[in-house]
């Protein structure tokens, strides 16, 4: 649509977009300015592909401390918790009445959407469990997802029947960002790939990218296809670390692949005073530790054997209860930091990992990580949203035949940052409310000892870091930019959450200000032409910008 055309005579818009063309100088991704909704005939993409393959959507906080976009299922509208630790995406749906379910908007089974396709007659049933005891369960179906302004047709999803999931902030279901393999409804399904799979083995996207900017509120970002460029201010700089491929599972597979977002986790270190991890599994992970980065883990864990050394590096530190919680000093003013594959650091400054002063101990802090058993996949770090609030995080799929899977870091801030002082510290966690409602015990708490289990994959059919799969990744048609001699990571293509709007009002005078994207104001959980539904849609404006205008006796709200 034109939105100049909508206008009233009152003001002449004129809107374009920056789209961080300061920033994009590589010429396989020349950006030029666009006007509302159109996408530049002489722009040269990676692959050539079709329009409107990369897009971006804001992230924010829910209180429970996970994250969530608005994304469109079927043409209506809903909140959906990001996990890469996960693979399956799902909706609780009319038909789910537990408390859990009930409290949120919910995927209306009496609406015949058009988009919508049985499976199975409904009867492909799938079971979820996650790392904190909770599940749903439901059946499994098709419909057209939407994300930004990246679609995908006849997307498997899961129809939750039945759920203990906690959901905050009308979050009405989790989508997974994950690997085929770790999916049930993959597993329980044909031609049931998890969203990211199906963006990048259709080859949908313009490269097989997603990026993640995570806040402490709601001015994150999710960009596919592409990275934002309006927090990465130098893609070169751009740490990339290979995947970790798993041998299979039992007898689903005869061949090695990739389950997680994990790589090798090198040291990690307190103030500078670097330790090495130990693997708990050293054998089967060519005796390195692995590291889950997982976007729907509000918090750090690692094995006892690290975490009781990196809490050695910290004065008066002691565990505090048998969940593996530590409690350090709430003056503490050292840095943490954790390097992967090429010994590049990551720093967490204390506001970073410390959680909060305890209310019966208001000197004593709690912080992450905390310890956790053995863990039978051998991934003994999971590093979630403290950490991944300190890098921009670019996940690339991988391509068939041709490149594994990586995750390329970008620090967000200058390794020469000075640390935190105790008072800037404790400012920050009054202002934040973030005191814990406990009381540290009295006594000296002993370190638990556990027995390792077996490890949990086929190790006969071994798993080569690097090695380069010819199935599951992204269709062997796009051709690789990371990575690869006499091609740089410039050449990825870039978006922006900011766009310039230019208003020239009838005296002459010309205004020119920068936003940036934020959540839109839709109906969550209402079909089109349903009693409360809106049926006004954000507008897109060019390559994944989208804003939402309505306009009222000669005046737009954006």
């Amino acid at each position: 649509m034109s939105l100049r055309s909508s206008l009233s005579s009152v003001f002449v818009l004129h809107l374009t977009l920056w789209l961080g063309m300061a920033l994009a100088s590589s010429p396989p991704v020349n950006l030029p300015t666009l006007q509302a909704g159109q996408l530049a005939s002489n722009t040269s993409l990676p692959n050539n592909t079709a329009p409107n393959s990369f897009g971006i959507v804001p992230v924010s906080l829910a209180d429970d401390g996970t994250y969530y976009v608005v994304l469109q299922a079927g043409e209506i509208s809903f909140r959906a918790a990001i996990d890469t630790g996960s693979s399956d995406f799902w909706l609780v749906s009319t038909a789910c009445e537990t408390k859990t379910c009930s409290a949120v908007p919910r995927y209306p089974l009496t609406y015949a959407s058009p988009t919508f396709v049985s499976v199975n007659n409904n009867a492909t049933n799938f079971t979820l469990s996650y790392a904190d005891g909770t599940g749903a369960t439901g059946f499994v179906a098709r419909e057209a997802v939407e994300v930004s302004n990246v679609t995908v047709p006849n997307q498997a999803f899961g129809v939750v029947t039945n759920s203990n999931v906690t959901l905050d902030d009308e979050v009405s279901g989790i989508l997974g960002l994950g690997f085929p393999r770790l999916s049930e409804i993959y597993v329980a399904t044909a031609n049931a790939t998890p969203f990211i799979a199906s963006l990048s083995e259709q080859g949908i996207l313009d490269y097989p990218i997603f990026g993640l900017s995570l806040t402490r509120n709601s001015t994150g970002t999710l960009s596919l296809g592409a990275v934002d460029v309006s927090v990465v201010q130098n893609i070169s700089e751009i740490v990339w670390n290979e995947v970790v491929p798993f041998s299979p599972l039992g007898t689903q597979f005869n061949t090695s692949g990739y389950f997680y977002w994990a790589i090798h986790m090198t040291n990690f270190a307190v103030n500078g005073s670097e330790l090495t991890p130990i693997p708990t599994y050293p054998g089967p992970t060519d005796n390195s530790s692995i590291a889950l980065l997982d976007v729907g883990t509000p918090g750090l864990y690692g094995p006892y054997q690290d975490v009781t050394r990196l809490y050695a590096l910290f004065p008066d530190s002691r565990l505090v209860d048998d969940s593996g919680q530590w409690a350090i000093p709430c003056d503490s003013s050292a840095t943490m930091s954790f390097s992967f594959g090429q010994g590049n650091d990551f720093v967490l400054q204390p506001s970073d990992y410390i959680i909060g002063p305890t209310e019966g101990n208001p000197d004593l802090c709690l912080s992450w990580p905390k310890a956790s058993p053995p863990s039978a996949d051998g991934v003994d770090w999971q590093l979630g949203t403290p950490f991944l609030r300190t890098v921009y995080s670019v996940w690339s799929y991988g391509i068939d035949y041709k490149q594994p899977p990586m995750v390329g870091l970008y620090p967000r801030s200058n390794q020469s940052t000075l640390v935190e002082s105790p008072s800037a510290v404790s400012s920050f966690f009054s202002a934040a409310s973030a005191t814990v409602a406990t009381t540290l015990p009295n006594y000296i708490m002993s370190t638990p000892t556990f027995t390792t289990p077996p490890y949990a994959f086929n190790t006969s059919v071994p798993a080569n870091f690097g090695e380069i799969v010819d199935s599951e990744l992204a269709t062997s048609t796009y051709k690789p930019v990371i990575g690869t001699p006499g091609v740089e990571a410039t050449a990825l293509p870039k978006v922006s959450d900011a766009y310039t709007l230019v208003v020239t009002d009838a005296m002459g005078d010309v205004v020119t200000s920068t936003y940036h994207i934020s959540q839109p104001s839709v109906v969550l959980g209402l079909p089109p032409g349903w009693s409360g539904a809106q049926t006004l849609r954000m507008p897109y404006l060019g390559l994944g910008l989208s804003m939402l205008a309505a306009a009222s006796a000669g005046t737009w709200i954006f």
